[in-house]
């Protein structure tokens, strides 16, 4: 498999190292993958997160697997089918884990198992590629939106930790920061597991751009004030109509943004699309541990207690002004009248 290294992700060889996102801000440790079981373990435990990247992940660790010899096809099916147990939300696992599936299935009667195996290699590398890739123009196209002076509200961690790029909502404004736009962030912390005010708060700061880390209740009063101008933030995975699912709270930030007449975005790459979704009714949602609610890491503040803990919400299509995809931008009512479900390919 080629070289390959970015924020979070490294691919040399045979070998998988991967950035504990658990670790940071504190400490940057790196995790060696090799099997299986432990990607579906890091996945799980949120070693590894966000959708792009937890997809681009699974399809690499069959790549890899299949660069040994004594991997059977049947193995590696077996691991991609596992692989898709890992989380249930982020439609991205499952089409990149598809994409593997596919050509084992179409190819194994007509080729000896070392051809099917150099395909899945290069499957896993043009994956990777195109979600780097996705990434650039879902930022150029993004960041057109932005203007110079404006204050950002962002949630969650959309950035080179969640891809294998520059990142989706969090690439928008890091490509609109690098084009000279003068521009501030407020990054919500996002509770229960902080991504934001770990990892989104880690990233503006490498990227040198000017921020505010909020709790998350404070998003919609500073909107009543006048302070926020626009909102980007992510999605793990989006129904044909545009409803879409994404970190928990998602949907309270876009009530107040409609409310104040703000401009708020979901940015993902059209492989995010679930297109045998027809609404976010579909969607499932993934229910954590009630420990996470209960504290961070090994701190505990609550009594053990009954913890209501989705790790998603669905925000519908008609509380925010657009969807921002790897092919363009696409406004509310554009989707409402099909612009999604022309995608499939």
């Amino acid at each position: 498999m080629e070289n390959f290294s970015s924020v979070c992700l490294r691919l040399k060889s045979n070998k998988i190292s991967i950035l504990d996102q658990r670790k940071i801000p504190q400490e940057e440790v790196w995790l060696e993958v090799t099997t299986a079981a432990k990607m579906h373990k890091i996945i799980k435990r949120l070693s590894v997160r966000g959708a792009p990247l937890i997809g681009v992940c699974a399809s690499l660790m069959i790549g890899v697997l299949a660069l040994e010899k004594t991997n059977s096809l049947e193995q590696l099916k077996e691991w991609s089918e596992y692989l898709k147990t890992s989380r249930p939300t982020a439609v991205n696992l499952f089409t990149c884990l598809d994409r593997m599936l596919v050509i084992m299935k179409t190819n194994e009667e007509k080729m000896d198992e070392t051809n099917v195996k150099g395909l899945l290699v290069k499957e896993a590398e043009a994956i990777l590629k195109e979600e780097v890739e996705m990434c650039e123009r879902m930022g150029e196209h993004g960041a057109k939106l932005i203007e110079s002076g404006d204050n950002i509200l962002t949630y969650c961690n959309t950035g080179g930790l969640a891809t294998p790029g520059v990142g989706t909502a969090l690439g928008v404004i890091i490509k609109a920061h690098q084009s000279g736009k003068k521009i501030h962030v407020y990054a919500c912390e996002t509770r229960p597991l902080l991504q934001g005010g770990r990892l989104t708060a880690w990233e503006l700061a490498k990227n040198k751009i000017p921020f505010t880390l909020i709790c998350d209740n404070m998003a919609a009063s500073l909107m009543r004030k006048g302070k926020i101008d626009k909102v980007f933030l992510g999605a793990d995975r989006i129904a044909t109509n545009g409803d879409f699912a994404n970190k928990i709270g998602t949907y309270s930030v876009a009530i107040a943004a409609k409310l104040h007449n703000v401009p708020m975005y979901s940015v993902a790459p059209v492989s995010t699309i679930d297109f045998e979704c027809e609404s976010g009714d579909q969607i499932e949602i993934e229910q954590r541990e009630p420990k996470e609610v209960r504290g961070v890491r090994d701190y505990i503040w609550a009594p053990d207690c009954n913890c209501y803990n989705p790790a998603f919400d669905v925000t519908p299509i008609e509380t925010v002004s657009g969807i921002v995809l790897d092919v363009g931008v696409f406004t509310t009512k554009e989707i409402q009248s099909g612009a999604l479900k022309k995608l499939k390919k």
